[in-house]
Formats: structure tokens, sequence, C-alpha cells
């Protein structure tokens, strides 16, 4: 199945779970209805790179973290499962997008694109690539993943996560070696300033 190139937004990890079971597609989880201003200035970067498509449970808090993003991101596409379909199984809990049949959210998203189709993600960095920037697996690599972030305007995240978060930010191959340019130089001007001591 081809990945799709938009982000989709989503309240919670029930939530991805259930589109990782119709779609191959990165997520955005919300965490509830509270959008930090870091949540929205990253929003806002992957909306200009990838693209969003936000997916809410068909709520009040679904629909209040709608209008924060639509207000701040008003290009952002929007998909829409009905009450019907976000209604739980075992009749007890709130509705929401985790609730939903993979049919019914592949429909939402389809929608959410119009009749253009979906529009698919070509592949960058690989876990190799993160290996020899001693991005990973390396002492200094925590560190290192602190500064990239820094720089990318990625946020921090540990090794597990961090292909997954370059490739959801669609950073290319290049941005990456200038990034750890960057963090090698400041690296060895570091280095200078503490023998001088």
């Amino acid at each position: 199945m081809d990945k799709i190139k938009e982000i989709i937004v989503v309240e919670g990890r029930d939530d991805t779970k259930r589109v990782h079971e119709a779609l191959n597609a990165d997520t955005f989880e919300t965490n509830g209805s509270a959008l930090s201003l870091d949540d929205l200035k990253r929003l806002g970067v992957l909306q200009a790179k990838r693209g969003l498509i936000v997916l809410t449970d068909p709520d009040f808090n679904g629909e209040r973290i709608r209008k924060m993003i639509s207000q701040k991101i008003p290009e952002a596409k929007h998909a829409f499962i009905s009450r019907q379909a976000g209604v739980p199984k075992n009749h007890s809990g709130s509705l929401g997008v985790e609730h939903a049949s993979p049919q019914a959210i592949r429909q939402a998203i389809q929608a959410a694109h119009g009749s253009h189709g979906l529009d698919k993600l070509p592949p960058t960095i690989n876990q190799t690539d993160l290996m020899q920037a001693h991005l990973i697996a390396h002492p200094q690599a925590k560190q290192r993943r602190l500064q990239l972030g820094e720089i990318l305007g990625i946020g921090y995240v540990n090794g597990k996560q961090l292909l997954r978060r370059l490739q959801m930010f669609q950073i290319t191959a290049e941005e990456l070696r200038s990034a750890i340019q960057q963090i090698d130089q400041k690296g060895s001007s570091d280095e200078k300033n503490n023998r001088n001591w």
C-alpha cells in the first residue's frame, strides 16, 4: 500500500492505530483538545511540507481542535467520519475515530482529497543514514539528535522515532547532510574552546 503524502491529524494513540489499520500514513496526535503554540507551529511546518488532513472525533472536542487548526492553518484539509461511524461497539466510552471501521476512515480521507486521488510520498532517508550521521547507536547520539531537532525545527525525538519524524517532515538527504555539517562544526569548535581552558 502506497504511503499518503499528507499528515493525518488525530486526537490520540488509539486513533493512530485505527488509521494505520486503514491506510499507510503518518499521523500527528494532538493528545486531547489542548493544542500548544509549539504544536500549532509544528503543524504549520508539516502543512507547508506535506499538507495536513484533520480527522478528529465527531464531538465537541474534535470540533474545537478543527477550529484551532483552521484559524492558524486555513489551507489544511478536513476529513469527517459520521457520528454513527464513531459510536463504540460496546456502547461505553465516547464517540471517536478509534471506533470507526477502516473503510469509513478510507472514505473520509478520500473525500478530503476530492476527486484527484491520494498523493504518494517518495522515500527519503533510511536507518543507515542515521547511523552514519551518529544520530543512533553512538555515545553522542542523544546530544546530536537534540541539536538536529533545533536546526531542522522538528523538535527532539528518541532514536526509535527519529526516522519516522524525519520522513514525516519530508527532510531530504541534502537537508540532513547540511544539518549534520553544522553539528560537526559546532562540535569541533566546542572541542577547541575546551582545549583552550
